[in-house]
């Protein structure tokens, strides 16, 4: 249990939301010369570690702990501060604090626990099944209902970066529901496997497969599987019964963590088609302190766009 299961509780503290926001948001920065956002190669990285032999619980320690470090740091990882020059001891300071900062509101003894996962060793060479690759590049739903149009918010998130965003949550909630975290990690990893071969229709297109639906998704969960070493194939299957239904502990922190980054990613198109020029120049300080700052107020004021 590695200290970080609690007693269990109906739903975590409101205080987590905003943090869980901020980690829904590494689905969207990306930087020059690297694929994909950071949650999709974080997706790839986790899958690389698993098959390369890496035991479960220091994936997720390594990978929940990039995250976070990533919601201050943006791209700016151990192998970009090395490549202008900072030392491995350096570099590793940084990440620490970001880490700390990023982990104050969730539960205490995260911090002790997510640390080492700073020190894994790089995700190893291997080839990623084609599984992996595939949800990087399948798109999802986006918002639909039997009956009405869809709701298509773009650019749409992919299913890697739900994945790896549901893992990381299920990591952080784990606690509020005393689950085992590994379990809940390899369970969201794993939770949308059909979809590398089947596209996603949401709900409206689940409802008109009707009977068909299950057998489908379970022969296309199947040769997902089957790309997998034996072994961790196995754990797969184990960690994936949690899945159905809530009555697990891990059901729980899993299907909390789903439904949250569901909602959030679709909060996150309105909380942006709500902003303000005010939020943008007073709350956000778009326009912040420095020498020539009174010269940029005055320029906005002239201009018409001070708020």
């Amino acid at each position: 249990m590695d200290g970080i299961v609690g007693a269990e509780s109906p739903a975590p503290p409101a205080r987590f939301l905003d943090p869980l926001r901020e980690l829904g948001d590494l689905k969207r920065v990306r930087s020059a010369r690297r694929d994909g956002s950071i949650a999709e190669r974080l997706f790839v990285q986790a899958w690389g570690r698993l098959i390369g032999g890496a035991p479960v619980d220091g994936v997720w320690r390594a990978t929940t702990a990039a995250a976070l470090a990533a919601t201050r740091m943006g791209d700016i990882d151990a192998a970009a501060m090395a490549a202008v020059g900072l030392s491995p001891t350096a570099a590793h300071d940084v990440l620490a604090r970001a880490l700390d900062e990023a982990v104050a509101e969730f539960d205490p003894a995260l911090r002790a626990v997510l640390r080492p996962g700073l020190d894994a060793p790089p995700a190893p060479d291997v080839t990623a099944p084609s599984f992996v690759t595939r949800l990087a590049g399948q798109p999802r739903a986006g918002v639909t209902c039997p009956g009405k149009p869809r709701l298509l918010l773009e650019p749409p998130e992919n299913h890697a970066e739900h994945c790896l965003m549901v893992a990381v949550y299920g990591v952080l909630l784990a606690p509020t529901y005393g689950a085992e975290p590994g379990v809940v990690f390899l369970a969201s990893l794993a939770h949308h496997l059909h979809n590398a071969l089947i596209p996603d229709s949401g709900f409206a297109g689940e409802v008109l497969l009707g009977e068909h639906l299950e057998p489908a998704f379970a022969r296309a969960t199947d040769l997902a599987l089957g790309e997998l070493p034996d072994a961790l194939a196995d754990r797969v299957r184990a960690a994936r019964r949690i899945l159905p239904d809530a009555g697990t502990p891990e059901g729980r922190a899993f299907h909390a963590a789903d439904t949250l980054d569901r909602v959030l990613q679709i909060e996150q198109h309105l909380r942006a088609g709500r902003a303000t020029m005010r939020t943008v120049l007073h709350d956000m300080a778009l326009v912040h302190e420095g020498p020539v700052k009174p010269f940029q107020d005055r320029l906005l004021a002239a201009m018409g766009l001070a708020a």
